[in-house]
């Protein structure tokens, strides 16, 4: 294969002949490795439909003990549709992450919906008790439709299929789906190994009409008569030939060590088709591991639950034959002497079915007295078969005992219990009861898992944008649309700038605040639906998380016992508990913020730790880290200064009015006394002026 191999790498196609011949052999080896465990599947298969030959006679009645253990065991290890939980692996404050993991959730639910898995997981269920192994397929169907409006697609798929019918002109809307194919357990095969991860190939048959292949291979395939003729498969009932009338079997193959996968029809020895996977899941494989029961460490062909128990089962079927001939025996049967006169005649009217009371004259009433009377008639001894009967009924019981014993289903699973016992041995035969019945759940839950993280895994890679939100129902912004918001953002924040500058040009103050003319201006107030846009992340931003990272940054589970115990008010509870739980704790945060405001970011980030634990506050974690960034911000701020009260105010006022009217006394107090002394000097020298003068007059005269 290594020469085809090249040769497909370096741009040809493989020789369909040698591929053919190839895998042939591969699926005629792996078909004599399962054999007879197919042949024990098919046999185990017919015993629980009860597709024996006629059983009305007593010679032939089964007691149904496959039947029943397998009803008691369908609801106790599934029991309804699993539901997908997306975590983030690491719960911290990521709004791309934390949106990412909503949207797939939320794709994964739907489907779940469309897909019909609860259908499907019940059809595994059933293979896997029965044959001990269940399977299923996955694969990504995409519808494109072309519209011409001037954008390049960005799907791969698109882009080739655009630029075929019309060019970079058209892009291509897909209707998008994962579908899961229930796989029958004798439709799937695999390459012989001891360990699933020792597994080189896996391959399904799947069976196509005329249509079916002519769509899917093209009319070359048609025109091939042999391939047709080998895959036509009748079957062994007269209901799969009727299933497989007109049909073509099909094998679609999944090389692992070669990296390829081929189409070929059963028993043909050339290959419909050899191409690249379709798909690149991180494990290869299209299907998840197999649901097994029963394997051991040497081989992957799995030992169904009822070969332990068959003999058992033989015996039981025998007893019960064997009751029901002696039932039959129970039968009143009366002997009595024939061809005496009357009396004969008289016995038989006695003896008649319909007769409940009757009155039979003897005519010869000697005659009967000497023959003893009631001696004249004897019946058969029927109290040994009685006993031979209740014997059988005790062994039966005993048989079935066993068999609950070898199977694990305890008597209080089954509904049997006595009013006798105690609740807790009650508790204690459930519980020790269960522990067998617990790793087939865990199995089923395993199995389920992995089915949600394929899927998951096909959205996150194969998914165009828009699916993902109009599927999930989430509205996120494109990267352009976030772009063009800002632009006009900054237009506006221009245009107020600009209108600032001429009006402070024009010597009139400007409308605006000041601070708005300056770089560092505030940006304008927007709608409330442009602000909750501009505050999520783009759906380009997740769909880069969600292609780089696939579902690696991600952790699928399933909830709690989601597949085994039904509960209507889970949902319910779940949000009650976490409304309580956010009561309680801001209903004790507000004392602590009020004594210590430096503890209120560590409030917050507890009740966002404590929110991410509950699936029903993911919706608030959002909000909750806005208003806890916002409550965090405000307490490292600083405080202003606390403002006086009106009495103290009014005390501070006065001592200001009394203080200032002091001082303005004290200073017309000093006004006064330099103006007074002022005077004074001026009287004075004033009066020595006179004075001088009066003396200078006296002395002339």
């Amino acid at each position: 294969m290594e020469d085809e191999i090249t040769a497909f790498e370096g741009g040809e196609r493989w020789d369909p002949a040698k591929v053919g011949a190839h895998w042939q052999q591969e699926l005629e080896r792996a078909q004599r490795y399962f054999k007879s465990w197919h042949d024990r599947c098919a046999k185990i298969e017919k015993i629980y439909l009860d597709q024996q030959p006629d059983q009305t006679s007593a010679a032939k009645r089964r007691f149904p003990m496959l039947w029943a253990n397998t009803a008691v065991l369908q609801p106790a290890v599934y029991a309804r549709m699993p539901q997908p939980v997306v975590e983030r692996r690491f719960k911290d404050a990521e709004p791309v992450a934390r949106i990412a993991s909503e949207i797939v959730e939320r794709n994964l639910a739907y489907t779940g919906d469309e897909a019909d898995l609860d259908s499907i997981m019940r059809a595994v269920r059933d293979d896997f008790l029965l044959c001990a192994r269940g399977t299923v397929w996955l694969r990504y169907e995409a519808d494109f439709v072309l519209l011409d409006i001037g954008v390049a697609p960005s799907d791969p798929a698109a882009d080739r299929l655009s630029s075929e019918m019309g060019g970079p002109s058209m892009e291509a809307i897909a209707d998008e789906r994962v579908c899961i194919d229930y796989v029958h357990w004798s439709d799937f095969l695999h390459s012989p190994a001891r360990r699933w991860k020792d597994v080189t190939w896996v391959a399904r048959r799947v069976p196509m009409t005329d249509e079916e292949m002519e769509k899917r291979f093209g009319r070359e395939a048609m025109a091939s008569g042999a391939a047709k003729a080998a895959g036509a498969r009748k079957g062994e009932s007269q209901a799969e030939r009727a299933e497989n009338e007109g049909k073509t079997h099909i094998w679609e193959i999944w090389c692992k060590s070669e990296n390829y996968t081929v189409w070929i029809a059963d028993g043909s020895p050339v290959a419909l088709e050899v191409s690249e996977p379709p798909l690149e899941l991180t494990h290869f494989w299209p299907c998840p591991r197999p649901a097994y029961g029963t394997v051991s460490t040497s081989s992957l062909i799995p030992v169904p639950d009822y070969v332990y128990y068959q003999q058992q089962c033989d015996e039981i079927d025998l007893l019960t034959k064997r009751i029901n001939k002696l039932t039959d025996q129970l039968r009143l049967k009366v002997f009595y002497p024939s061809g005496d006169g009357a009396i004969s005649p008289a016995i038989e009217k006695a003896m008649r079915p319909e007769n409940d009371m009757v009155m039979v004259p003897i005519p010869e009433w000697a005659a009967f007295t000497d023959k003893g009377g009631s001696k004249a008639v004897v019946t058969l001894p029927i109290d040994e078969v009685q006993k031979v009967i209740v014997a059988c009924m005790a062994a039966r019981k005993q048989l079935i005992e066993d068999v609950y014993q070898i199977t694990g289903i305890s008597d209080i699973v089954r509904g049997d219990t006595q009013a006798s016992e105690t609740a807790t041995a009650q508790r204690i035969k459930s519980q020790w009861g269960s522990i067998r019945i617990r790793d087939r759940q865990a199995e089923l839950a395993r199995f389920a898992r992995d089915i949600i993280r394929l899927a998951g895994e096909i959205i996150c890679d194969q998914f165009q944008p828009e699916t993902l939100m109009l599927v999930s129902g989430i509205k996120l912004p494109t990267m352009a649309e976030k772009q063009q918001v800002e632009m006009q953002m900054q237009q506006m924040q221009m245009a107020a700038q600009q209108t600032a500058m001429r009006a402070e040009q024009m010597g009139r103050p400007a409308q605006s605040p000041p601070k708005m003319a300056s770089p560092e201006m505030a940006p304008p107030e927007l709608p409330p639906q442009l602000q909750q846009m501009m505050g999520q992340p783009t759906i380009d931003e997740v769909v880069q998380l969600l292609r780089n990272d696939s579902i690696r940054g991600f952790q699928i589970e399933i909830e709690t016992d989601s597949t085994i115990e039904p509960d209507e008010n889970a949902e319910k509870q779940r949000r009650m508990e976490f409304v309580q739980m956010v009561g309680g704790f801001m209903q004790q945060a507000g004392a602590m913020a009020q004594q210590s405001p430096l503890l209120v970011p560590v409030m917050v980030e507890t009740l966002l730790f404590a929110a991410r634990g509950f699936r029903a506050g993911r919706q608030l974690e959002g909000m909750l880290e806005q208003v806890g960034a916002q409550l965090s911000g405000a307490a490292s701020a600083p405080k202003p200064e606390p403002q006086p009260s009106p009495a103290e105010m009014l005390k501070l006022k006065t001592a200001e009015v009394k203080a200032g009217a002091e001082q303005r006394k004290a200073e017309l107090g000093v006004a006064q006394a330099e103006f007074e002394h002022r005077a004074a000097v001026e009287q004075a020298r004033s009066e020595a002026a006179a004075q001088a003068v009066e003396q200078m007059r006296a002395s002339y005269q």
